[in-house]
């Protein structure tokens, strides 16, 4: 296998994954500031242009971060970073995917659109006067995600550490988002979670 990388929260997402794992993937850098993600070799990889893309050894090639991490997860299934019953896999699914529906992406929409127009409006179709609005919604869904880790919930999954930690600690670090004090649950979280020693990666 190897593992297409560049700087970004996505590509984050999996480094911190591995290190959580102990996995160790050869790696290959793509210039995503050059612009070398929306041009060959990369677009036979990805035909959408995004980052991070991962190698099999048979070949072919699986991007979005999800799909990678729960690939690796049936690869390695220990320590389990998104579940080791349907249960626990069903739960790990549900918080991921709120956390990148209403905050992840509102956040990186939000980046896009207004702080680094600049760099995007020549690369995708930008709407700049949508940056305020959607950090407002991903403000509005932190304080609601907050209510949620009221009863003392370590993780997002309770006592587990999994996959949607590490995808909303990257997006929250990455977009810069201030994190209001009085959302103390998640502003403790947020130290938490940063504190993992993968979290190097």
């Amino acid at each position: 296998m190897k593992f297409y990388d560049s700087v970004g929260p996505n590509p984050q997402v999996v480094r911190i994954f591995m290190a959580e794992k102990g996995i160790t993937i050869p790696k290959e850098t793509v210039d995503l500031r050059a612009g070398d993600n929306r041009k060959e070799p990369h677009l036979k990889r990805n035909p959408h242009g995004q980052m991070p893309t991962l190698e099999l050894d048979n070949g072919s090639f699986v991007s979005e971060i999800t799909a990678i991490c729960e690939y690796l997860e049936d690869k390695n299934p220990k320590p389990a970073l998104i579940g080791s019953t349907p249960e626990e896999k069903a739960e790990c699914r549900m918080w991921t995917r709120r956390v990148d529906l209403n905050i992840c992406e509102p956040l990186a929409n939000s980046f896009r659109y207004g702080k680094a127009l600049n760099f995007f409006k020549v690369r995708m179709v930008t709407v700049p006067e949508a940056s305020p609005g959607l950090r407002t919604v991903a403000e509005d869904r932190i304080k609601w995600l907050d209510s949620q880790m009221a009863d003392g919930r370590e993780f997002l999954c309770g006592k587990r550490f999994t996959l949607a930690d590490i995808l909303l600690h990257c997006a929250l670090n990455f977009f810069g988002q201030p994190l209001e004090p009085t959302n103390n649950n998640i502003v403790a979280w947020f130290d938490r979670v940063g504190a993992r020693p993968s979290f190097k990666a």
